[in-house]
């Protein structure tokens, strides 16, 4: 579970949480966070999936079974997520 450590933390810090809001949002304790961090303790399900939910990514990336990235675009008008995903063929051709 060093995986799971490592990327959470990342994650976290990443969208500049920290392990306070974390725990708050998860209705966890800081130290429960600092110990999934840490990896001296596992979530349960539950906690993976809010977790998996918070960052906006796979509970298998969590686990690190899964090294894809996601992007949320369900904000994105039409023309816009047309205008991601052309941006995107664009690099995946090269």
């Amino acid at each position: 579970m060093h995986t799971l450590g490592i990327r959470l933390r990342e994650l976290r810090k990443k969208q500049g949480l920290t392990q306070t809001q974390v725990a708050e949002r998860l209705g966890v304790s800081k130290a429960v966070v600092s110990s999934y961090e840490v990896a001296s303790r596992c979530p349960s399900y539950d906690i993976l999936i809010k977790l998996a939910t918070l960052y906006n990514v796979s509970t298998d990336y969590l686990l690190g079974l899964d090294n894809r990235h996601f992007i949320d675009v369900s904000s994105l008008t039409p023309v816009q997520l047309a205008a991601v995903e052309a941006v995107l063929r664009s690099y995946k051709n090269n």
